[in-house]
């Protein structure tokens, strides 16, 4: 079963006064076939999390630890990172011009299985993933994300974790920006690829409504850099109810 393992994690960003320190002692373990929901507002560090997971120049982890299957993740580059099985769906994804998306998928698949997936195969388990999601054919040769809405965006970032089934998967604030069809849409790919048992899910989000569709197993409060407070899906509920607002002031660290 496989394991990713931060502890004591610490991460700064170059910002206009210098380096500052963003996440202040990060401890947390997703095992495969888990659901973890990190909650916080915004500020909190969330994102910054996902990022240094995948490795992000723009992060510097300055003490702490991250393993997957006891292997240092720290010390992989980002491709490795990928293909040890590290999957991050992003916020905001980037538009890849002159590249299509039929052969994104087919040389992440590549790079991630070992060697090409048969084409006919392939052609089909592409095609079936995009009816699953509701994604028109025609997007298979049209430029990664470039003209792409929002929605269509986070379904192709859903797409791929249905095709690539990475270990781990990290989706940063998946819900961002969706209507209720689309997060419905979506929500149903994520549980999907997480009945199969095989992969763990980090969901990373500021509010409840994504976990009406997407129930986790544990959700970790997030504020000031670090995790304050950790409990079921009920937990989920106490912050619907009541926000952040004591966490922000001081809170307990749990």
């Amino acid at each position: 079963m496989a394991t990713l393992e931060i502890h004591d994690l610490h991460v700064s960003a170059e910002t206009d006064t210098g380096p500052t320190e963003i996440l202040r002692g990060v401890d947390l373990t997703v095992k495969q076939g888990e659901t973890h929901a990190i909650m916080g507002p915004n500020g909190s560090g969330k994102s910054t999390l996902a990022y240094s997971l995948a490795g992000h120049p723009k992060y510097t982890v300055t003490g702490g630890t991250v393993t997957l299957d006891g292997e240092d993740v720290l010390e992989m580059s980002v491709d490795e990172r990928a293909r040890a099985g590290l999957f991050l769906a992003m916020q905001y994804p980037v538009e890849v011009p002159g590249v299509s998306v039929s052969n994104f998928l087919r040389t992440a698949a590549t790079a991630i299985r070992g060697e090409a997936p048969k084409l006919r195969t392939w052609v089909k388990e592409v095609k079936e993933a995009m009816e699953r999601l509701s994604i028109d054919p025609a997007f298979a040769e049209r430029n990664v994300n470039e003209g792409f809405s929002g929605g269509e965006k986070k379904r192709h970032e859903i797409l791929q974790l249905e095709l690539l089934r990475p270990k781990m998967a990290v989706l940063d604030e998946t819900d961002s920006g969706l209507d209720v069809d689309a997060l419905r849409v979506v929500s149903e790919g994520v549980n999907r690829v997480r009945e199969t048992g095989e992969v763990g899910t980090l969901l990373i989000t500021h509010y409840t409504r994504i976990l009406r569709y997407i129930k986790p197993d544990h959700v970790h409060v997030f504020t000031k850099g670090r995790i304050v407070e950790s409990g079921g899906p009920e937990l989920a509920d106490k912050l619907e109810e009541e926000g952040y607002e004591q966490y922000v002031k001081g809170g307990t660290i749990a």
